[in-house]
């Protein structure tokens, strides 16, 4: 909280500056209560810029391999992903990634914002990617809504692999809550859990104007990586706040 507090006291009014985010639909995120906000996924910023135009405290799940690097740089890493409230998330699916799923229930128990990037990573050319069904899972298991939220031209900011960032304009829009009430109780269906998280690709899309590609990113990755994906580097279960 105190490192959120600060943030937006002096960081936000450089950023907001220097790159002017237009935000479109922020009245959509509740004042009070546990929620989840889904989002795109097209730059690494995207989990500094978006927090700081909401005005209560965003929990994020990052891959874990952020918080187990080694040497001065990977303990710097870690660190300042602790000091950005974001969690570790293990994104190799099965029963790692559900586990890792527990640290974000707990923020939605104890009331709290939890962003998720249901593609899993970022998207290695600007398109949406299949959603991975961890986020329908919270979804379900906590009864909460799930707020769409539409990042535009992050990855002209700072695309993959560019440390320094392009000064331009940057904004984002929040959707209105998508409720799955109707779904709860089966969290545990698989069928349930695919539905759900295509509901949210599909507004996701629908509010960014993406196109939509029915396949993962991190598949994607490998392939153009000129690497073989082995059958389980979907991941379904896993959704990660950057990567």
């Amino acid at each position: 909280m105190f490192y959120w507090v600060m943030k937006r006291i002096f960081l936000g009014p450089v950023l907001g500056l220097l790159f002017r985010p237009w935000v479109k639909g922020l009245d959509n995120v509740p004042a009070e209560g546990p929620a989840i906000i889904a989002s795109n996924h097209l730059s690494f910023s995207d989990s500094i810029f978006m927090p700081l135009m909401v005005s209560r405290p965003v929990v994020f799940l990052a891959k874990a391999e952020y918080f187990t690097g080694t040497g001065l740089k990977g303990r710097l890493t870690a660190l300042f992903f602790r000091l950005t409230n974001q969690l570790p998330m293990d994104r190799s699916g099965g029963a790692a990634s559900a586990a890792s799923l527990d640290a974000g229930m707990e923020v939605l128990r104890g009331g709290g914002l939890l962003g998720i990037y249901p593609e899993g990573t970022r998207s290695p050319d600007g398109r949406l990617y299949r959603g991975k069904v961890g986020v329908a899972r919270l979804a379900l298991e906590a009864g909460v809504p799930v707020i769409p939220v539409a990042m535009i031209g992050t990855d002209k900011v700072q695309p993959i692999g560019k440390r320094l960032p392009n000064i331009r304009r940057i904004g984002m829009i929040f959707g209105e809550p998508l409720d799955f009430s109707r779904y709860y109780g089966e969290a545990e269906d698989r069928l349930v859990q695919r539905k759900v998280t295509d509901e949210i690709m599909f507004e996701l899309m629908r509010l960014s104007g993406q196109e939509y590609v029915d396949e993962y990113a991190a598949v994607v990755k490998l392939r153009l990586a000129g690497k073989q994906p082995e059958p389980e580097s979907g991941g379904e279960g896993g959704a990660s706040a950057t990567g």
